[in-house]
C-alpha cells in the first residue's frame, strides 16, 4: 500500500511539472532542457510511437492495420494512449500515413530526409541534408517555426527557381535557440523583433528575462516554441544597449555562437609559448635563410604577417621562395591552444574589428613575421622555368629575417612610378625582388587565363571608423602588389597540395566542385534571354566555358547580369580529405597552406606535412593512419566554420553599412541596378553600398518581374535592367536590421 501511495504522489509531481514545460512539437512535448516528456503513464514518447508505428506499416505494407492493431503491436495500453494517437495523427497529417477503409497503411517515405536548419532569413531558410550535404531552399510558410541548428524531417517540393526546394514536415530535434534581435513596442507592449526570423514582433517571457528598454540591441533565447516563428516566445539573456553598428555585431557574434574571448588556459598557454627564444639549438635542424632577401607584403594595417616572398632570377627561370610562419611549430596537437583554434576555424574580419583564431600572443607576436626579427617558417621553395612554369618544389623547415614590412600601397606605387624618395628609400634592399616577382606574377596570370579559370568580379568594401561609429565607407582597391602575393600564394598552395598527392599522405584539400547541371541551364536560359550563345560542350562543364562567356561580354552593359549569373552558377568552395580539384581556379591540385595564422585548414597540414617530412628524415616512407581521422575531422571543422564566419561578416558589414547611409537620408544618389528580385530592385552605390528599391515604392504602373534580369513597365515597356544606371534617394536606413531603403529618382 505505501508504494502505491508514493506512486501516485510521484504522478502527482510529474504531472504539475508537465503542465509547467510542455510546448507544442505537433504532438509532443518537450521540458525546458529539450528532451521530451513521457506523459504519466504512457509506455512510450510521442517520437518513439512515430518510430514504432512507420516500423510496423512498412513490415505490414501489403495491407491496413486497423486502430486496435496497430496499437498492440505498438505496445500501446488503453488509458494511456494519448501520446500514440498524438503520434498517428502527426503521421497522418504529414502523409507519412494514410487512412484507408480498414485501417492505416504506410505511404510512400522514400522522399522523406534529415536535414538541419543552417541559415534563416526574414521570409526563408536553407537546410543542410544529412545524405548529401546538398542545401535546401526553405519557404518561409514551410519552416513549421525550426530555427538554426534544428534537425528536421523534409520532403521535396516543385523548385520555383533553381536548385531544390524543401518542406519541413517535422522538428526532430531542438537546437538552442539563441537569436540577435531589437526591442520593439506594439500595441503598449515590449516585443522583439529577432534578426534572423520573421519580421513579425514576438511576445516576451519578461518575468525570466533581463532588464531591457525600447529600441535595445538584445540577445534571446526561445523559450517556448509556436508551429510558426510568429507564435514563439522569447527570454532576454543579455542587453547591448543601443542599436549601433558596434553593438549590432556584438549580438550577432554571440547569436552565431562564435567565440571571441580566449579561455584562462589558452591565454596561459599562448603567454608560454611567446617566451620560447629562437635560439641556435632551436634552429640547428633546419635551413637558415636569414641572409636571403626576404620580405612581407601586406596591407598597411594588417598585424598578423604569416607569408613572406623572395625570389631568384636565374639562367632557366626562377627561384621562387614562400615563407609561412610555423604556427604548427607553437601551437601542438591536443592542446588547450589547438582546441580552441580548431573551434574557431578561422580568423574572423569585419570594419576594424578582428576575432583572431589565435591570441595576440602568437598572431601578432611569436607567429607573425614581423621585420628584422628571427622567425621560424615553413617554406615551398620551388623553381619555375623561364615561361613561369612550375617544374619542381620542396618544402623546408626555415629560419628566416624578413627585411621589410611591405605594404600594398606603397609598392604599387613603385611599380606605377609614382613612389615618393620615402618609399624608394624604405624598399631599396627589395626593390630588384619587387621587379623580378611583378614579371613572374605576369607570366602567372598569362598561364591562368590559358588554363581558362573564370575571371569573375567582386567588389569588397572598406570601412573608416572613428570612436566605435562608421564614418565612411568605400571599396578596396587591389593594383599590382595585390596581384603579385595572389599569384605567389597560388603557386605555394598549388605545391602543397601536389606534395601530399606525391606521397599519398592524408591532407586537407581546398576543393571547388563542378557545377550542377540544373545551374548551368540557368545561366544558358539567361544568356539566351540576353541574346549570347553558351559555348558548346560535350556534359562535361569545363571552367573555359565560363572564362568564355565572360570574356565575350565583359564591355556590354549587360556584363553585370553575366556576371552575377557566373558567379550563382558556381559551387562554394569548402575543405575536404579527397583532392577533387579546384573548377574555379581550374587547378587539378589545390590546398590552403599559406595562412595557418588565420586558418585552422592551413595549420592542419602544416602539422601533417612536418610529421612526414620528419619520418622522411629518418629514413620511412609511412606516415601511417594517425593523421587520417584528423584529416577528416579539421577539414570538416575548417568548412562549417568558414561559413559561419563568411555569414557573419557579411552581416556585419551591413550593420556598419546601414549606420553610415542614417546621415545621408534625404539625399540622391548615382548608382547602377545590381540585382532584380520579386520585391524590387537592389542599386549599388559607387562607395560598394547596396540598398533596395521596393516594388510598391515604384511610380505607377503594371510591372513584370524577371528576377535576376529586368523589371518591365507593362503598358509603357519602360524596361529597368541589371547593369543600367540609376539615381535613387536613400528614404531610409535601419543599423538594427543592415538594411537600405532607397527610391527611385530618375534614369538615364
Amino acid at each position: 500500500m505505501g508504494k502505491k501511495k508514493k506512486s501516485r504522489n510521484f504522478d502527482k509531481k510529474f504531472k504539475s511539472k508537465e503542465k509547467r514545460f510542455k510546448s507544442d512539437n505537433r504532438g509532443g512535448k518537450k521540458f525546458k532542457s529539450g528532451k521530451e516528456k513521457i506523459k504519466s503513464g504512457a509506455k512510450f514518447s510521442v517520437e518513439d510511437y512515430k518510430k514504432r508505428i512507420v516500423l510496423f506499416l512498412k513490415k505490414n505494407e501489403n495491407r491496413e492495420l486497423s486502430f486496435k492493431e496497430l496499437k498492440m503491436l505498438c505496445k500501446c495500453k488503453s488509458g494511456v494512449q494519448e501520446n500514440f494517437e498524438d503520434a498517428l495523427r502527426f503521421l497522418c497529417k504529414v502523409k507519412i500515413v494514410k487512412k484507408g477503409k480498414k485501417g492505416y497503411k504506410i505511404c510512400d517515405t522514400e522522399n522523406l530526409y534529415r536535414a538541419e536548419i543552417v541559415r534563416l532569413n526574414r521570409t526563408f531558410g536553407f537546410a543542410k541534408r544529412e545524405d548529401n550535404e546538398n542545401e535546401v531552399f526553405v519557404p518561409g510558410k514551410f519552416l513549421m517555426g525550426s530555427l538554426v541548428g534544428d534537425i528536421v524531417l523534409m520532403r521535396d517540393i516543385e523548385p520555383k527557381g533553381d536548385g531544390e526546394e524543401g518542406m519541413v514536415v517535422d522538428i526532430v530535434e531542438h537546437s538552442k535557440g539563441t537569436l540577435s534581435g531589437t526591442i520593439v513596442e506594439e500595441d503598449g507592449k515590449l516585443r522583439v523583433v529577432c534578426d534572423t526570423m520573421c519580421n513579425t514582433p514576438i511576445k516576451i517571457d519578461e518575468i525570466r528575462s533581463v532588464p531591457f528598454e525600447v529600441g535595445e540591441k538584445v540577445l534571446c533565447e526561445i523559450s517556448k516554441r509556436g508551429k510558426r516563428h510568429s507564435e514563439h516566445v522569447a527570454v532576454i539573456t543579455f542587453s547591448y544597449g543601443s542599436t549601433t553598428a558596434e553593438n549590432c555585431s556584438a549580438a550577432l557574434i554571440d547569436a552565431s555562437e562564435i567565440p571571441h574571448d580566449f579561455p584562462d588556459d589558452v591565454l596561459a598557454e599562448a603567454r608560454n609559448v611567446s617566451f620560447e627564444k629562437i635560439d641556435e639549438e632551436c634552429i640547428k635542424n633546419r635551413l637558415d635563410l636569414r641572409d636571403e632577401v626576404i620580405f612581407t607584403i601586406d596591407s598597411a594595417y594588417s598585424k598578423d604577417l604569416d607569408d613572406a616572398v623572395s625570389i631568384k632570377k636565374v639562367s632557366d627561370g626562377y627561384e621562387l621562395g614562400v615563407h609561412i610562419a610555423d604556427v604548427s611549430n607553437y601551437v601542438k596537437f591536443g592542446t588547450a591552444l589547438d582546441k580552441e583554434a580548431i573551434n574557431r576555424g578561422t580568423s574572423i574580419y569585419y570594419a576594424d574589428k578582428v576575432i583572431p583564431m589565435l591570441p595576440v600572443e602568437l598572431s601578432n607576436g611569436i607567429c607573425s613575421l614581423n621585420p628584422n626579427e628571427d622567425r621560424l617558417a615553413f617554406s615551398a621553395l620551388m623553381k619555375l622555368n623561364s615561361k613561369g612554369e612550375l617544374v619542381d618544389y620542396e618544402f623546408k623547415k626555415t629560419v628566416i629575417r624578413s627585411r621589410v614590412k611591405g605594404v600594398y600601397k606603397e609598392i604599387n606605387a613603385i611599380l606605377d612610378g609614382t613612389a615618393t624618395p620615402e618609399i624608394l628609400e624604405k624598399y631599396k634592399d627589395v626593390k630588384e625582388t619587387i621587379d623580378i616577382l611583378d614579371e613572374l606574377a605576369k607570366l602567372r596570370l598569362a598561364i591562368r587565363k590559358k588554363r581558362g579559370a573564370p575571371s569573375i568580379e567582386t567588389i569588397e568594401s572598406q570601412f573608416e571608423v572613428k570612436d566605435g561609429v562608421c564614418v565612411d565607407v568605400f571599396p578596396r582597391q587591389s593594383g599590382e602588389s595585390e596581384h603579385i602575393i595572389e599569384e605567389m600564394m597560388l603557386l605555394a598552395n598549388e605545391s602543397a597540395a601536389k606534395f601530399s598527392k606525391k606521397y599519398q599522405i592524408p591532407f586537407v584539400y581546398r576543393i571547388h566542385e563542378d557545377p550542377s547541371d540544373e545551374k548551368i541551364a540557368g545561366l544558358i536560359s539567361t544568356l539566351t534571354k540576353l541574346g549570347v550563345q553558351f559555348p558548346e560542350y560535350n556534359k562535361n562543364i569545363k571552367p573555359a566555358h565560363l572564362s568564355e562567356v565572360l570574356e565575350k561580354t565583359k564591355d556590354e552593359t549587360f556584363f553585370p547580369i553575366v556576371n552575377n549569373m557566373v558567379l550563382r552558377s558556381m559551387s562554394k568552395a569548402k575543405y575536404s580529405e579527397e583532392p577533387i580539384g579546384h573548377f574555379g581556379l581550374a587547378l587539378e591540385d589545390y590546398s590552403h597552406f599559406t595562412s595557418p595564422i588565420r586558418r585552422y585548414s592551413d595549420l592542419a597540414i602544416h602539422r601533417i606535412m612536418t610529421a612526414f617530412l620528419k619520418i622522411q628524415s629518418e629514413g620511412k616512407t609511412e606516415l601511417g593512419s594517425k593523421y587520417d581521422k584528423f584529416a577528416v575531422k579539421a577539414a570538416n571543422a575548417a568548412t562549417e566554420t568558414e561559413i559561419r564566419a563568411v555569414a557573419a561578416e557579411r552581416k556585419c558589414e551591413s550593420f556598419y553599412k546601414a549606420e553610415f547611409m542614417e546621415k545621408h537620408i534625404g539625399e540622391d544618389f548615382e548608382g547602377l541596378i545590381s540585382g532584380i528580385t520579386e520585391n524590387g530592385i537592389y542599386v549599388e552605390l559607387p562607395n560598394s553600398i547596396e540598398g533596395m528599391i521596393r516594388l510598391n515604392t515604384m511610380p505607377e504602373g503594371d510591372y513584370d518581374v524577371e528576377a535576376g534580369l529586368d523589371v518591365t513597365e507593362i503598358l509603357s515597356g519602360k524596361r529597368y535592367r541589371v547593369g543600367d544606371k540609376m539615381k535613387v534617394e536613400c528614404v531610409k536606413s535601419d543599423t538594427a536590421s543592415g538594411n537600405i531603403d532607397f527610391i527611385m529618382k530618375e534614369t538615364d
